[in-house]
C-alpha cells in the first residue's frame, strides 16, 4: 500500500486529517464517530462529554477485533503491507479515543471519568491479550519473518525492526502458552489493569485528603506571599474561607519545606507527605501494593522469567537486572557519603537555631536553602522573581529550541483543550528561503496544579505522528506549578524552571518524530531511553544565553545579576548528594518489591513498612534525614504508572544525556548545526530503530559513564 501523507501546512493553512471510515456501531452525534476535522486532529475537546467516552472505547474495540479477524483469517502470503501496516492501521481509531481519554483522566479526572477507567480498563486489557494471544496472528507474523529469512521478501530497515519487535512482543504476551495457562495470563492482566487504576485514584483522593490545613498566619512564616496567596486559594476553593492549604505535591520532599519557618510546621508536612497511602482509611494503598507485586511475579513466573524486574529489563535496553543492580550500586556507597557530609553542614545551620537538635527529613530543604544562600548569596526566595512563567517559556524554553532548530510557536486562542488552563500552540518548522515554515503540529501546555490533576510532571501524545495515516503530532506537557491568584505573575522556583526544559524535551521527541508506523512514534522507545531526549534539553536552561534571555526581573524588566547566574553555575552540585540519594534509593526500592518470586512478597499490609525499611538497609541507603523520593504506599510511577521496575530508567538515561552533554560541548554547545544533527539521527527516528544505534551514530561510540559521575559529584 502507498503511503498516506497530507499536505504541507503553512501558518495559514493547517493540515486537513486523513479520512477515515465511521466507526461501527456508533451514534454518528458522538465526536468520535470520525476522525476529527480540527488542525491537526485535535480532539474537539469542546464537544466531546463524559458520557461520549465508554460508547467510542467499545466501539473503536470492536472495530480492531474486525480488522484483526481478517488479518489473522487472510490465507495469502503475508506481506508487510498485509501484515504490518494492516496491524498498524488496526489501531487508530482506538487510540484517538484512548489518547483522548487519559490524556483528560490523567489531568482533569471527575468521579465519571474515573468510572468509566474502571469499567473499561480490564475490557482494553483482554482487549490486548486477544490480540498478542492469537496464534494466527502470530504464525503470519513468523511466516513473514520467514520469508525474509529466506531471502523470498525484503523489508525496509523500519519494517524489518517493526517486525522484529512484533514477534517478542507476541511471545512476552503469552501467544506460546497453553491454553490453561493463557488463561490465568488473561485472568492477572485484567486484575492488575485493575489493581493499577484503582492506585491512581487513592493516591490522588489521598493527596487531597493529606493537605494541610493552616488557620494562623504565622505558621506561614517564611513563606513567600504569592505563594501564600495560592495557598488561601487552595482553602477557599475547598470551602476554608480564612485559611491556607498546603497542597501535596506527588514526591515526598514538599517544595514549601524550603521556605517555612517554623519546625512544627514543617514536620507536620513531611508527616502528612510520608503517611499517604498509609492511612488505615480509605486511601490506603497497601493491599493493592501487596496484591500487585504478587500478580506481577506471578505473571513473570508464568512467563517464564524469574521475576517481573527481568520480565521488564529484557524489553529495556539494560536487557538484564544484573546490568540494573551493577548500576545502582556502583552510584549508591558515594551518593550516600555525599548526603551524609551535607547533612553534617546542615545539622550545624539547625544547632545555631536549636542546640543539640538532630536534623529530620523536614529540615533538610530548609537548611539546605539557608545553607546555599551563606555559601552562595543565592536562594529560590531571590530567583524567583526573575523567574516568570511566560517570559521562561517564551524567552527560554521556545528561544533555545528555536536556535537550535529554528522552529517557532503561535498561540492558537482559536483551539481548545480539555480545560480552560489548557493553551494550544501551533508548531512551524524553520522558514526556509521564499518559504514560511511548514506546520509540524501541535503543542499543549497545561502549566498548573489542580486538585482534579494528578501529581508530578508528564508529557504524552494526542496524535502520534506517522507517514502510513499521514498524520502529524499533537502532544502535551502537564505540570503542577501553583496557580497565583488572578492578576498576578506566575513565579518559579528553578526545580520548576528546569521541569520545563525537561518536559518539553520530550515534546521535541513527539514533535520531531519522522517514522512511517504509528507504534514507532516519536517516544515509542524502551522505557529505560525515553528520558534521555528530555535530560538532554535540561542542558538548555543552563545556557548563559538563554538563561539571560529569561531570567529577568518581572517587575522591573532588569536582568538576572550576572554574578548571580556565575553563582548559579557554580553551585550546581551543591545539594547533589541529597539529590541522587533520594531518587536512588526510590530506584532500588522499585527493585526490591519487584525482583521478589510470587513466594517473596510479603503476606500482610502490616508488612509494608517494614519490607521497605530491610530493602533500604539491605542496598546501603538508608538514612534517615534523606527519605526515598517515593515511598511504597504513594510510588505512582511504579503502581499507578508504567515504571514498575523501571524507575532506574532515569539514571540509566542520564549516562546518555551527560555524555551527549559533552558532546555538544565538544561541537560548540547551542547551534543549529547541532540541533539539527540531534533531531535528524535521535529524536527524528523515535523507535524505528535499535535507540542505541542512534545513541552511537551520534556518539560515534558506546556511553561513557564518567560525564555523569562528574555531574553528579560521584567521581571523587
Amino acid at each position: 500500500m502507498g503511503t498516506m501523507t497530507s499536505e504541507p501546512t503553512t501558518r495559514a493553512d493547517a493540515p486537513a486529517p486523513t479520512t477515515a471510515p465511521a466507526l461501527l456501531d456508533l451514534d454518528p452525534a458522538n465526536p468520535f464517530a470520525a476522525p476529527s476535522v480540527l488542525p491537526y486532529e485535535l480532539p474537539d475537546y469542546d464537544a466531546i462529554r463524559e458520557e461520549h467516552y465508554l460508547p467510542a472505547l467499545r466501539a473503536a474495540t470492536a472495530a480492531q477485533r474486525a480488522a484483526i479477524e481478517a488479518i489473522a483469517s487472510d490465507d495469502a502470503p503475508p506481506t508487510a503491507a498485509s501484515v504490518l501496516e494492516a496491524l498498524e492501521r488496526s489501531g487508530r481509531d482506538l487510540a484517538r479515543v484512548l489518547n483522548a481519554f487519559y490524556n483528560q483522566l490523567s489531568a482533569d479526572a471527575t468521579p465519571g471519568l474515573e468510572q468509566i477507567e474502571e469499567e473499561f480498563a480490564p475490557e482494553l486489557a483482554a482487549h490486548h491479550d486477544a490480540i498478542y494471544m492469537d496464534a494466527r496472528l502470530y504464525a503470519r507474523a513468523r511466516a513473514l519473518q520467514d520469508a525474509v529469512d529466506a531471502g523470498e521478501q525484503t523489508l525496509e530497515p523500519d519494517a524489518a525492526w517493526l517486525l522484529r519487535t512484533l514477534l517478542v512482543r507476541f511471545r512476552r504476551s503469552g501467544v506460546e502458552l497453553d491454553t490453561e495457562q493463557q488463561e490465568r495470563l488473561r485472568a492477572l492482566n485484567g486484575r492488575l489493569t485493575t489493581l493499577e487504576a484503582a492506585f491512581g485514584r487513592k493516591l490522588l483522593a489521598g493527596a487531597n485528603a493529606a493537605s494541610v490545613l493552616v488557620t494562623d498566619r504565622t505558621e506561614l512564616e517564611g513563606l513567600a506571599e504569592d505563594a501564600v496567596a495560592g495557598a488561601a486559594a487552595a482553602a477557599a476553593a475547598r470551602g476554608h474561607e480564612g485559611a491556607w492549604l498546603l497542597e501535596m505535591q506527588l514526591p515526598t520532599q514538599q517544595g514549601v519545606l524550603a521556605s517555612l519557618a517554623r519546625r512544627d510546621v514543617r514536620e507536620r508536612v513531611q508527616q502528612a507527605s510520608e503517611s499517604r497511602g498509609a492511612t488505615g482509611d480509605d486511601h490506603d494503598t497497601r493491599e493493592i501494593v501487596l496484591e500487585t507485586v504478587r500478580l506481577r511475579a506471578e505473571r513473570a513466573r508464568l512467563l517464564g522469567y524469574e521475576h517481573h524486574a527481568a520480565y521488564v529489563a529484557e524489553d529495556a535496553t539494560a536487557k538484564t537486572t544484573e546490568a540494573v543492580n551493577a548500576m545502582l550500586g556502583r552510584l549508591a556507597p558515594a551518593a550516600v557519603a555525599n548526603a551524609r557530609r551535607e547533612a553534617a553542614d546542615l545539622e550545624t545551620a539547625l544547632r545555631a537555631d536549636e542546640p543539640g537538635a538532630t536534623l529530620r527529613a523536614s529540615d533538610w530543604s530548609f537548611y539546605a536553602e539557608r545553607v546555599r544562600k551563606d555559601r552562595y548569596a543565592l536562594d529560590d526566595a531571590l530567583l524567583r522573581p526573575y523567574l516568570e512563567l511566560e517570559r521562561v517559556v517564551h524567552d527560554g524554553v521556545f528561544l533555545a529550541a528555536n536556535r537550535l532548530f529554528g522552529i517557532s510557536f503561535a498561540e492558537r486562542h482559536d483551539l481548545v483543550g480539555y480545560h480552560p488552563d489548557v493553551r494550544v500552540f501551533e508548531v512551524f518548522d524553520a522558514e526556509t528561503p521564499g518559504e514560511p515554515g511548514q506546520g509540524l503540529g501541535l503543542f499543549l501546555a497545561d502549566w498548573y496544579t489542580r486538585e482534579s490533576k494528578r501529581g508530578g510532571a508528564w508529557m504524552n501524545n494526542l496524535v502520534d505522528q506517522n507517514h502510513l495515516l499521514g498524520q502529524k503530532p499533537v502532544v502535551v506537557n502537564n505540570l503542577n506549578i501553583v496557580k497565583p491568584p488572578a492578576g498576578q505573575p506566575t513565579l518559579l522556583v528553578w526545580d520548576e524552571v528546569i521541569t520545563l526544559f525537561h518536559e518539553f524535551g520530550h515534546a521535541l521527541h513527539g514533535l520531531f518524530s519522522d517514522v512511517r508506523y504509528p507504534s514507532q512514534s516519536g517516544t515509542e522507545v524502551p522505557r529505560d531511553f525515553v528520558e534521555y531526549p528530555s535530560q538532554v534539553n535540561e542542558m538548555w536552561a543552563w545556557e548563559p544565553s538563554v538563561l539571560r534571555s529569561y531570567a529577568v526581573h518581572h517587575v522591573t524588566g532588569e536582568p538576572m545579576p550576572a554574578e548571580w547566574v556565575d553563582t548559579m553555575l557554580a553551585s550546581r552540585q551543591f545539594n547533589e548528594g541529597f539529590g541522587t540519594t533520594e531518587y536512588l534509593a526510590a530506584a532500588l526500592l522499585d527493585q526490591a518489591w519487584h525482583q521478589v518470586g510470587p513466594d517473596g512478597v510479603p503476606a500482610s499490609e502490616a508488612d509494608v513498612v517494614p519490607f521497605e525499611a530491610a530493602a533500604l538497609e539491605a542496598a546501603g541507603v538508608a538514612f534517615a534525614p534523606v527519605p526515598p523520593r517515593y515511598r511504597t504506599t504513594y510510588y505512582n510511577h511504579v503502581f499507578g504508572g508504567g515504571y514498575a521496575a523501571g524507575y532506574y530508567s532515569y539514571i540509566w538515561s542520564e549516562v546518555l544525556d551527560a555524555d551527549t552533554v559533552e558532546w555538544y560541548r565538544e561541537n560548540g554547545g547551542l547551534s543549529r548545526e547541532n540541533g539539527e544533527r540531534f533531531r535528524r539521527v535521535l529524536l527524528a527516528r523515535g523507535g524505528s530503530q535499535d535507540p542505541l544505534q542512534s545513541f552511537r551514530e551520534l556518539r560515534g561510540r558506546d556511553a561513557d559513564i564518567a560525564p555523569l559521575l562528574a555531574r553528579r559529584g560521584l567521581d571523587a
